[in-house]
């Protein structure tokens, strides 16, 4: 494919913008339901760590300023994800999650930095071996990332916790970023396969919630008819007018019938 550096541009910016509010609907969805249950806290740390790989990548290899920007994004917002499930699910108190998240992102800032510094001077040389170790290391953290969140759903059996929407998105970041590297003058194959990698493994989260989700809801359902059935809170049907006499027959009481007929004889001695 020919090289189109404003095609590169457009949409290595799309891929930016999914990556930069992917994770804002997990962050919403986590502070409205004041839980965290479903998702895992490993996820989002080994994110947050894989930004900082990802961005001394980025940057040494001198990507196009979009590519550039996310990995920050997406560090700093996997932390802030990673907060709230200190704060909810490790019920930390709230100083507490914060100043983690705060030094979770601090350190691998700092990392980041250095990293670079030290990289490119070498990389100038020519020698792109550190560069291209640092991609690697990112897409295998990336790919690792997503097995206890698969632990997850293979605990609870359906998809919970997590965020469809922001699965959604973050694949379609990784969709628009590989095919922003498709119109480089060279396509860079570690950065293509990490973002394949994303597509990949968020597509079978999005699959595994298509297909056990509404098993799950049967499910559900089922043992909810069963409690019921099992305390025998099954609304009785209501008495027939039958039903009514012969009970009054037997009680010696006068059935709602005589109570007619003699409401209409009073009426004919009028």
């Amino acid at each position: 494919m020919p090289a189109n550096s404003a095609a590169e541009n457009v949409l290595g910016t799309i891929g930016t913008i999914c990556w930069t509010v992917q994770l804002i609907p997990q962050i919403w969805k986590s502070w409205r339901d004041k839980s965290t249950e479903g998702l895992s806290h490993w996820l989002l740390l080994m994110w947050g760590v894989s930004g900082a790989f990802l961005g001394v990548y980025a940057i040494v290899q001198d990507l196009n300023i979009p590519l550039i920007i996310q990995p920050q994004l997406f560090g700093v917002l996997s932390f802030v994800s990673w907060g709230q499930c200190q704060y909810y699910g490790e019920k930390r108190s709230r100083t507490t999650a914060i100043i983690m998240a705060v030094t979770a992102t601090a350190v691998t800032a700092g990392f980041e930095v250095g990293m670079v510094f030290a990289v490119r001077p070498s990389f100038n040389k020519g020698n792109h071996g550190p560069v291209e170790a640092f991609g690697i290391i990112s897409a295998v953290i990336i790919s690792l990332a997503l097995l206890p969140q698969y632990y997850e759903i293979y605990k609870h059996r359906e998809v919970v916790g997590i965020s469809l929407l922001f699965m959604t998105v973050d694949c379609l970041g990784g969709v628009f970023n590989d095919l922003s590297l498709a119109f480089k003058a060279s396509f860079d194959i570690t950065a293509g396969v990490t973002y394949s990698l994303v597509v990949f493994l968020d597509g079978t989260i999005l699959l595994l919630a298509a297909i056990l989700n509404p098993v799950a809801r049967r499910r559900r359902k089922r043992a909810a008819v069963e409690i019921t059935t099992a305390d025998g809170s099954v609304p009785e049907p209501l008495p027939t007018m039958s039903g009514i006499c012969t009970r009054s027959v037997s009680a010696g009481q006068n059935t709602p019938l005589d109570n007619v007929m003699s409401i209409e004889i009073d009426d004919n001695r009028v």
